[in-house]
C-alpha cells in the first residue's frame, strides 16, 4: 500500500535514534512550500528532549518565514539550505560550518529565540570560549553573523548583533622555520624510515619525495597532494608546476580533488629548482600502472589503490618520523614557512608572496616569516654616536 503524501507546510512520523550514550537524535521529513520533501532533525539529551527541540523546530519551519519568535536552531537549518543551494562555499565549507553549528552554536544558543539573541550575550559567550578555544571562537563567529545577516534579510530582527561584538583575542604564534642542519636531520630520518625492515608491502618513497616538493615549492600540503602530471612542464628551459587545486575531505565521498585552490590568488604557476626535477622525473619513470579495475587519476601522489592521497595520512607517516628527530613542532606547514623564510632573508619578501600565493605581502612577512635572531651589524653607523674625546684620540 503507498504511503500517504505529507500536505505542503507539514511533516511526517518522527523517529528517534540514540547515537552515543545519552545523546538522541530525533528526525522527520516536511515538505516545504516548494513541494520539496526535506529531511529535519534535531539533537538532544535524551529521548524527549531531541523530540521537543524537533517539534519546536517543525512548528517554526511550518510558519513559512523567519520572525523574531523564530528559534536560533530553525534559523541555523534554513541558512544551511540556503548557502548549500546558492552553491557559493565549497562542500567542505558547509561540512565545517554543519559541525560549527552541532559542537559549539546549537548547545550554546539553539532553543533560543532569535530575539534573545542580544549583543551581551554573544559577546560574553565568544570573549568566554576564545581563551581557551581560539579557532573555535572565530568560527563561530562568521557561522553567527552569516545566519544572522539572513535574519535581518527577511526581516526577523533589525540589525545583525554579531557586528557589535568586541574583537576576539587573536595569539599570534612565533614563526619558526627549519635551519639547513635541521632539513639534513629530516631527510636523513625519512630515508632511515623508508629502509627499516618491516612487515607488510614495501614502503613507497611518497613521504621523502612529498617533503622534497614541499621544500621545492612553498605550497600547501594538499596543493602538492593534489599536484597531476598535467600540471607539470619538466621539459621545458626553466621546468615549472602550476599550482591549480587541492585535495579536500567531502562526508560520504572521501578525499577528492577540488579543482581550484585555497584562495585566488593561490592560482599560481612555479618555477622548480633543479632537485625537485629530479624527485619528478624519476617518479615519472618509475610510475606504476593503474590498478585494474580502477581508472588512472594523473597524480603525482597516489595510494596504493590509485587514489588521492589523504592529507591526514600523509600527517600520520610525518608524525612516525618526527619522533626520531626531536623536531616535535614541526609540521608540514613548516616547510612552507621555511620557503618564506629563506627567500626573506634574501630580501625576497615579494618574490615569497607570490611563490606561495598570498594575497600580499604583508601576510607573507607576519605569519610566515621568521624574524633573524641576529640583527644586522650596523656598527659602523652606531660608533658615530659614541662619545669625542677633546683631543680626538682614543684613551690609551
Amino acid at each position: 500500500m503507498a504511503r500517504s503524501r505529507i500536505p505542503a507546510g507539514s511533516w511526517g512520523p518522527i523517529h528517534h535514534v540514540e547515537q552515543s550514550p545519552g545523546q538522541w537524535r530525533a528526525w522527520a521529513t516536511f515538505r516545504d512550500t516548494d513541494d520539496v520533501a526535506r529531511v529535519v532533525q534535531a539533537y538532544g539529551s535524551g529521548r524527549q528532549r531531541a523530540e521537543v527541540r524537533l517539534i519546536a523546530k517543525l512548528g517554526d519551519r511550518a510558519q513559512h518565514e523567519l520572525t523574531a519568535t523564530t528559534r536560533v536552531s530553525s534559523l541555523a537549518d534554513l541558512w544551511l539550505e540556503e548557502i548549500t543551494l546558492q552553491g557559493r562555499v565549497v562542500a567542505q565549507t558547509v561540512d565545517r560550518y554543519t559541525g560549527c553549528l552541532r559542537q559549539t552554536v546549537l548547545p550554546a544558543f539553539g532553543d533560543l529565540l532569535l530575539e534573545e539573541l542580544s549583543v551581551g550575550r554573544l559577546d560574553r559567550f565568544l570573549k568566554a570560549l576564545a581563551p581557551a578555544k581560539p579557532s573555535q571562537a572565530r568560527n563561530a563567529k562568521v557561522v553567527l553573523k552569516q545566519m544572522l545577516s539572513m535574519a535581518v534579510r527577511h526581516g526577523a530582527i533589525a540589525a545583525n548583533p554579531v557586528r557589535e561584538v568586541g574583537q576576539l583575542p587573536r595569539v599570534r604564534r612565533p614563526v619558526n622555520a627549519l635551519t639547513l642542519d635541521e632539513l639534513g636531520t629530516i631527510r636523513a630520518a625519512i630515508e632511515i624510515r623508508q629502509h627499516r625492515r618491516s612487515t607488510g608491502p614495501r614502503r613507497s618513497s611518497n613521504l621523502a619525495d612529498i617533503v622534497e616538493l614541499l621544500i621545492a615549492t612553498g605550497a600547501r600540503i594538499g596543493e602538492v597532494l593534489a599536484l597531476r602530471w598535467q600540471d607539470l612542464d619538466l621539459d621545458d628551459d626553466r621546468p615549472t608546476a602550476t599550482i591549480c587545486g587541492t585535495i579536500i575531505f567531502i562526508k560520504g565521498r572521501g578525499f577528492l580533488r577540488q579543482d581550484r585552490t585555497k584562495t585566488d590568488a593561490g592560482f599560481r604557476t612555479v618555477i622548480l629548482p633543479n632537485f625537485a626535477v629530479d624527485v619528478l622525473w624519476r617518479r615519472f619513470n618509475d610510475r606504476e600502472h593503474p590498478v585494474r579495475g580502477r581508472p588512472g587519476i594523473d597524480a603525482v601522489f597516489t595510494s596504493r589503490n590509485n587514489t588521492w592521497l589523504s592529507p591526514y595520512n600523509v600527517g600520520r607517516q610525518w608524525r612516525e618520523v618526527r619522533k626520531q628527530t626531536g623536531l616535535d613542532w614541526v609540521t608540514p606547514h613548516s616547510f612552507r614557512k621555511t620557503v618564506a623564510t629563506a627567500l626573506g632573508d634574501a630580501g625576497k619578501a615579494e618574490e615569497a608572496s607570490r611563490q606561495l600565493g598570498h594575497a600580499s605581502e604583508e601576510v607573507t612577512k607576519a605569519y610566515y616569516i621568521a624574524k633573524p635572531r641576529l640583527a644586522p651589524d650596523v656598527t659602523d653607523v652606531l660608533d658615530s654616536l659614541g662619545p669625542r674625546h677633546d683631543f680626538g684620540q682614543r684613551r690609551r
